[in-house]
């Protein structure tokens, strides 16, 4: 069987490199590559998978929750975190939005969820997990 894996996931920005500093400074990770429409990020306790950030000139935000006839969202980030609170101050300061809705935000799955806004406007989703009883 052929193996696939993961190598990179990419967002599109009108300013990759302030978008990828964005991810730099909430994932901890390092740029290992960058020109003017493309910087890519790795983890530096791996190669892979890389987060990229490519110039998109007509990018629009998403809207979310979607609303029809409306830019809508392809994918998003997951962030598992240790510490909700301090990750959400964290992307916060950094630039992030907490949406106005928030479907998971109780915990009643499992796992809490809290979604932001990236300063493009890309969703994506801090949370935990529940340590098992």
């Amino acid at each position: 069987m052929t193996r696939v894996e993961l190598a990179g996931f990419v967002l599109g920005s009108p300013d990759p490199a302030r978008l990828a500093r964005f991810y730099r400074d909430l994932l901890g990770w390092t740029i290992k590559a960058e020109d003017p429409t493309w910087v890519a990020l790795r983890s530096p306790d791996a190669a892979r998978p890389t987060l990229a950030v490519q110039l998109e000139t007509e990018h629009r935000p998403p809207t979310w929750p979607t609303v029809a006839d409306h830019q809508q969202m392809q994918a998003h980030l997951d962030l598992r975190v240790d510490d909700l609170d301090a990750a959400c101050r964290l992307a916060e300061s950094l630039g992030a939005v907490r949406a106005d809705v928030q479907p998971n935000i109780d915990g009643a799955d499992g796992e809490t969820v809290v979604v932001h806004l990236d300063p493009d406007g890309h969703p994506f989703c801090l949370f935990t997990t529940a340590a098992p009883d």
